[in-house]
C-alpha cells in the first residue's frame, strides 16, 4: 500500500513532468519571420526582368512579346491628351513661372502674367483664391472660383500642401472636389510619358524602350475621366509615378530617357503601343518576383490571355536584384495580432497559394482558438511585406 506521502511526491513529480508541455503549447511567440523575394504584384512585365534581358541583348520588342505573350506593338495615334493628377486633395498651390527663353509667357485665364511671378491659390470654403506676386512685390487679388486654367509655354514650378513638381508641358487646371483642391495638367500622352519615372534611366536602352511602350499603353488605356479627381490617372504608383520635367532633365541620365521614348515613335504622329485583338492592353508592370510572375486571376480575379505565369529567373539574381532577390521581415507578436483583429496569434500559416507558388491567403490562430484568415493583398498592406512570395518560420526562430 502506497503512503500517503509517496502519493503527494508522485502527483508533485507527474505535475512537473506534464507543465512544460502545456506551457510551451501555450506560449505566444514575441515575433513571426518571415524570408521571401521579390517586389510588387507580380503581374505582367518585371522590370528587373526586363533589366536583365536587356544585358542579354534583347530587344524592347523581345522583352515585351515574352511578359505579354500573343501581345503585338503596334503604331497608334499619341495625338490623344491625358488629363494627369499632379496634386490631389490639396489645400493650397503655388506656382512660379520659369522662362527657359525669349519666348516663354504663361497666363492665368485669359489675363496675362509678368514672368518671373508667383500666383498663390488657396482653398476659402469652395472657392478657389488666387494672388499674383509680381517681382516688384506688388500683390493682385483675383475674384474667387471654383476653377482655374493655367496656359504657359516655359518651366512651371508647383508647390502644394502635398506635393512639389517643375511641369513643362500642357495646361494646368484648379478646381474644387468635395472639400479640396485638384490641380490636373492636361498633356499629349508622349509628353505624359517623358515625364514618367517606374525605372532608372541609367538602364540598358532596350529596357527602357520596352518601359516607355508600356508606359504609353498604360495611358492609351486610361484615358476615361475619373470625377473624384478629375482626372486620367494619378502621378503616384497607384497609377505611373510620374514627376514631371525632372525625369527629362536628370544630370547625365535625363537623355538618355527622353532619347528611349523617342526610339518608340514610329513617326510625329504615332508611336508603339502593346495592343491584343487591335486594342491597347491592361498594361501591368512591377518591380520583382519570387521567380514566376502572376496571372491577373490569381490576383485580382479577373483573367488576361496575356497575363498570365512567365518564368523570371532573373528576379532571383543577387546582383540584378540586391535589395529582394532575398529578403527578410521580422512581424512583432502586437503587429499581427492587429492585422488579423485577434487578441493574439499563437500560429501564423499561409493557407493558399497560386501557381507561381505565391501566397494567396494567410491564417493565424489565438491562443483561444479564434481563427482568422487575410487575402495576401491585405496582409501586404497592413504588414508592409515587399511581395507574395515568401515562407513562414517556425516559432524561436
Amino acid at each position: 500500500m502506497i503512503s500517503i506521502r509517496k502519493k503527494g511526491f508522485l502527483l508533485a513529480l507527474f505535475l512537473v513532468l506534464l507543465t512544460p508541455n502545456i506551457a510551451s503549447a501555450d506560449v505566444l511567440p514575441p515575433h513571426f519571420v518571415l524570408t521571401g523575394s521579390g517586389f510588387g504584384h507580380g503581374v505582367g512585365m518585371s522590370q528587373i526582368g526586363a533589366k536583365g534581358q536587356a544585358l542579354e541583348g534583347k530587344s524592347a520588342s523581345d522583352i515585351l512579346s515574352y511578359w505579354f505573350p500573343g501581345t503585338q506593338l503596334t503604331a497608334v495615334p499619341i495625338d490623344q491628351n491625358i488629363k494627369v493628377n499632379v496634386a490631389h486633395a490639396v489645400t493650397f498651390a503655388k506656382f512660379t513661372f520659369k522662362p527657359l527663353d525669349s519666348s516663354a509667357a504663361w497666363n492665368l485665364g485669359a489675363q496675362s502674367i509678368p514672368p518671373n511671378s508667383t500666383v498663390r491659390f488657396s482653398l476659402v470654403g469652395k472657392v478657389i483664391s488666387a494672388v499674383i506676386a509680381t517681382p516688384k512685390q506688388v500683390n493682385q487679388v483675383l475674384a474667387a472660383t471654383n476653377i482655374w486654367n493655367i496656359s504657359f509655354s516655359g518651366l512651371l514650378a508647383m508647390n502644394t500642401s502635398n506635393a512639389s513638381m517643375n511641369l513643362h508641358y500642357g495646361s494646368i487646371s484648379l478646381r474644387v472636389v468635395g472639400s479640396k483642391i485638384e490641380v490636373t495638367d492636361t498633356m499629349l500622352i508622349d509628353q505624359y510619358v517623358l515625364g514618367v519615372s517606374e525605372i532608372s534611366s541609367s538602364w540598358p536602352s532596350a529596357a527602357l524602350q520596352a518601359q516607355a511602350i508600356a508606359s504609353r499603353t498604360y495611358g492609351l488605356a486610361h484615358l476615361t475621366l475619373r470625377p473624384e479627381c478629375d482626372c486620367n490617372v494619378y502621378s503616384s504608383k497607384y497609377d505611373q509615378v510620374y514627376v514631371g520635367y525632372a525625369k527629362e532633365s536628370e544630370l547625365g541620365f535625363g537623355q538618355l530617357w527622353s532619347s528611349a521614348v523617342a526610339a518608340t515613335e514610329s513617326d510625329p504622329n504615332t508611336a508603339y503601343a502593346i495592343t491584343y485583338q487591335g486594342k491597347p492592353i491592361a498594361v501591368y508592370f512591377f518591380s520583382s518576383d519570387g521567380g514566376m510572375t502572376q496571372t491577373s486571376q490569381d490576383v485580382w480575379g479577373t483573367a488576361q490571355p496575356y497575363l498570365t505565369n512567365v518564368a523570371d529567373p532573373w528576379s532571383l539574381d543577387i546582383f540584378l536584384n540586391p535589395n529582394y532577390a532575398h529578403w527578410q521581415r521580422v512581424l512583432i507578436q502586437k503587429d499581427v495580432a492587429t492585422a488579423f483583429k485577434l487578441p493574439d496569434v499563437l500560429t501564423l500559416t499561409i493557407a493558399t497559394r497560386s501557381a507561381s507558388n505565391a501566397a494567396t491567403s494567410i491564417t493565424a490562430a489565438s491562443s483561444t482558438g479564434m481563427i482568422s484568415t487575410l487575402q495576401v493583398g491585405d496582409f501586404k498592406t497592413k504588414l508592409k511585406i515587399p511581395s507574395s512570395w515568401f515562407e513562414i518560420a517556425p516559432p524561436g526562430i
